[in-house]
């Protein structure tokens, strides 16, 4: 569910984009579109609302502010670039969060993980060099957007509460909603109210323009919820796993769809970055799989 729920979102978002080219303010419509399916949710109870305080918004907000960032920033990258291009790029995610973890947060990561990095910085770098919709824009704000899920992940494990993730997932929603709309007002209102909605219209109509934004908000946010669920749910391999094959699913379905064309030196870049990514994630799992191990044998002893 979560593949098929990804790799729609994926094809739809870039759909819209191709008549839409306001990623700020499709970023806004993604939480909007969540935020009203979280508060719908909470109306009939089903989830309960977890009550939220002061210490609890807190440890949320920065967790929030990552997500909006990162968010914003990859869209503005799938609307300017090839979605198999931007996935490529994000392949590059485990090579940040080792970073962080190493030089940021002080803990050591074992050189096996570190060379295992290698193919990933490689193959990206051999599908950059080659890639036909390359443009800095769409580089850079992938980029960024690696950061600032990066930091996401630091800020979630000091969030880790009592909180379900349903819950969790739907506070950040609503701070993140919160982060994204003044630079949309800001960098892209004026042009949306001059011929943006007008142009937008006049290509496809009112009626699938908006239902078009309403999906790619539902999946946009089950998609999420699913995988945050899922993650609660399975051993880190499995997500790991997990995960890599959802970035190979996303990169052929959207090559097939849009007709993407790609060199053969992306190609190969892109399969070495994902089999680098495959192998990484592998060696983190089996290492926090004998973490978990030794701390059950120190507790029963």
């Amino acid at each position: 569910m979560q593949y098929f729920l990804n790799v729609i979102f994926n094809i739809l978002n870039k759909k819209v984009y191709n008549y839409f080219p306001y990623p700020y303010f499709v970023s806004v419509v993604h939480l909007l579109v969540g935020v009203t399916y979280c508060l719908i949710s909470w109306t009939v109870g089903l989830p309960k609302r977890a009550p939220i305080n002061k210490e609890l918004l807190a440890l949320l907000t920065p967790v929030a502010f990552c997500h909006a960032l990162g968010h914003v920033m990859s869209n503005v990258s799938f609307a300017t670039v090839a979605v198999s291009f931007t996935h490529t790029i994000k392949a590059l995610e485990p090579f940040f969060s080792a970073s962080a973890s190493q030089f940021v947060l002080g803990h050591q990561i074992p050189v096996s993980l570190w060379l295992s990095l290698a193919p990933v910085v490689i193959g990206v770098s051999m599908a950059s060099l080659t890639e036909l919709s390359f443009n800095w824009t769409g580089f850079i704000s992938a980029m960024i957007s690696n950061i600032a899920f990066t930091y996401r992940s630091i800020y979630s494990k000091k969030a880790m509460t009592g909180m379900d993730s349903t819950n969790v997932y739907a506070y950040i929603s609503i701070i993140a909603l919160l982060f994204c709309l003044p630079p949309a007002i800001f960098i892209e209102g004026p042009q949306l109210l001059q011929y943006g909605f007008r142009d937008a219209i006049a290509k496809v109509g009112l009626y699938k323009f908006l239902s078009d934004l309403l999906w790619i908000g539902m999946f946009y946010h089950l998609y999420n919820q699913i995988a945050t669920n899922t993650l609660e749910r399975v051993a880190p391999l499995t997500h790991a796993v997990g995960n890599v094959l959802k970035r190979v699913f996303v990169i052929g379905f959207s090559i097939v769809v849009f007709g993407n064309k790609i060199s053969t030196q992306t190609g190969i870049g892109t399969a070495i970055a994902i089999a680098g990514v495959a192998i990484y994630s592998l060696i983190k799992a089996r290492m926090e799989e004998q973490k978990r191990k030794a701390s059950a044998l120190a507790h029963e002893q």
